[in-house]
């Protein structure tokens, strides 16, 4: 009772600072919506071999990698938000209060899912002119796992900042994460073309799982087992990197 009371405080905060500065939703809006206008038109031909012989067919196969891409480098880098807060000392004096060390980090991480999530509202509802379609009891799970995969990517992202030395250290580190787990995920493109080394590589990815999951929700198929493995990845990787960050925001402020 108390972790949920003190994560709501936390959260309450966080998103009172984000009702102030809502330039940040839209700034995460516009490169997303690029790509949703400039790019997906060109990939129907590179999809047709997957099936998609439509643009709205193109759609459904790329809004769902989009998303994930949002929950990637979206949040790998609100670690930077955690940095100002390091410099002013802001967590350095809540840790003398009874609020709990896992409320701290909760109430910040769901403050990110909860703008991405409203990103990932914004850029769906863009794409139905162009023809996707996606049920309402799959696009609830979907934005689930989109969910969780913000949950995750979040705490990752607090807990490196924490762990680093030096805030210019962090760019660098979140930059060489993202770029091949992006990749590995196939986000931009799906990897069932890819050669077979690639996609042995990229399962031991839990974004590649998430994205799958997506895709098959997408299309209509919520029975899929590739639903239920992402939606277990995915889980079980975010209980571990909000454990992994909340020990670093009871036992490491640099």
């Amino acid at each position: 009772m108390k972790l949920a009371r003190d994560t709501w405080l936390v959260f309450q905060r966080q998103l009172l600072l984000m009702w102030r500065t809502p330039v940040w939703i839209a700034v995460g809006v516009i490169q997303p919506i690029f790509y949703l206008l400039l790019f997906a038109p060109l990939l129907k031909q590179v999809l047709e071999p997957m099936g998609a012989h439509t643009y709205a067919e193109a759609y459904q196969i790329y809004v769902p990698g989009l998303l994930a891409v949002l929950c990637i480098f979206g949040g790998l880098y609100t670690g930077f938000s955690l940095l100002g807060e390091l410099r002013a000392g802001i967590i350095e004096r809540a840790r003398v209060t009874p609020v709990s060390r896992l409320a701290l980090l909760l109430g910040r991480a769901l403050r990110e899912m909860v703008a991405l999530l409203v990103q990932a509202v914004i850029i769906t509802l863009i794409a139905l002119p162009f023809g996707l379609r996606v049920g309402p009891l799959d696009l609830v799970l979907a934005f689930l796992l989109m969910g969780l995969l913000a949950l995750m990517t979040s705490a990752i992202s607090y807990g490196i900042a924490l762990v680093l030395p030096a805030d210019e250290a962090m760019a660098p580190v979140v930059n060489t994460l993202a770029q091949p787990i992006a990749l590995l995920s196939g986000t931009l493109l799906p990897l069932a073309l890819a050669p077979v080394w690639l996609q042995t590589m990229a399962k031991w990815n839990p974004f590649y799982w998430a994205v799958e999951g997506m895709r098959s929700l997408f299309s209509g198929h919520v029975g899929n087992s590739v639903v239920w493995q992402g939606l277990l990845v995915v889980t079980v990787m975010t209980a571990a990197a909000v454990f992994w960050s909340a020990r670093l925001f009871s036992t490491r402020v640099r």
